[in-house]
């Protein structure tokens, strides 16, 4: 069964947006759905939310750390700065030649640009741009993009392929904050599906807290605060096998999302 579902899950650092994606990850692998996860965060720690043995996490290697594979792609020259480089480069390859496969569900970490800004024109971006392009257009499947605290790797060419952002928030006024932020980009891109999904609740206040002070955005449900998460990450079990009221939760998220089409 393969049908297209893209899925941007973004957040302040720490909110539970790695855990989401996770928990959504096998949600929709469970019903038979192929499933591509991207790690795009800097600091790539999906694999191991997803339970990924650590042989697997250890082979993997950031697209953007790819030097050779960058350049070959793009034909800029090794060790030099500006100069003329295909801004368009293949990609179409790269998903299933440098991801890892594991119960149904395929990883692929981008890693990060680390010099010349969010909006540097390099190889290296060029390269990570393409690519989202392809996933989000070509790939016929359930993407899911675990995304820094915003919208950098998405663009106004790319945007109306998202079938929904979600926001992850904690019940504090920092994280809500930095979600109206991140609901003020997505909007200037225009993208179509906006949702909220509060993290780490402890109780009725803290779903409350959420529930009234939320930034313009519809509440697809809440994730416990649970123990067993940081117990499962010690152990390198996926949370969606340790935390069975997680992955409850997320399984109701996912029908609020609606089936891929």
């Amino acid at each position: 069964m393969s049908q297209g579902l893209k899925i941007a899950i973004t957040g302040k650092g720490g909110v539970g947006k790695t855990t989401l994606t996770a928990l959504l990850a096998y949600a929709y692998a469970g019903k038979g759905y192929d499933v591509l996860a991207i790690d795009a965060d800097p600091s790539p720690c999906l694999g191991a939310a997803l339970g990924f043995p650590n042989e697997m996490l250890t082979d993997l290697t950031p697209v953007a750390r790819m030097d050779e594979l960058i350049y070959e792609r793009t034909g800029a020259q090794p060790g030099t700065t500006g100069g003329y480089f295909k801004l368009n480069p293949r990609v179409d390859d790269i998903p299933d030649r440098f991801s890892a496969l594991h119960r149904g569900i395929r990883l692929l970490e981008l890693g990060a640009v680390e010099l010349g800004g969010a909006g540097c024109i390099c190889p290296e971006s060029a390269v990570l741009r393409s690519l989202v392009t392809h996933v989000l257009l070509r790939r016929n499947e359930v993407v899911l993009m675990d995304m820094y605290a915003g919208v950098e790797h998405l663009g106004r060419a790319t945007s109306d392929a998202v079938d929904a952002m979600i926001v992850v928030v904690e019940p504090t006024a920092r994280s809500l904050a930095t979600a109206e932020q991140i609901r003020s980009m997505a909007e200037d891109l225009k993208l179509p599906r906006l949702y909220l999904v509060g993290s780490k609740i402890q109780g009725e206040e803290d779903r409350t807290f959420i529930e009234e002070n939320p930034p313009d955005l519809p509440i697809l449900g809440h994730l416990p605060n649970d123990p067993r998460v940081r117990q499962a990450d010690r152990e390198g079990v996926a949370v969606f096998d340790g935390v069975p009221d997680l992955a409850a939760a997320a399984g109701k998220i996912a029908e609020k999302l609606g089936e891929p089409s």
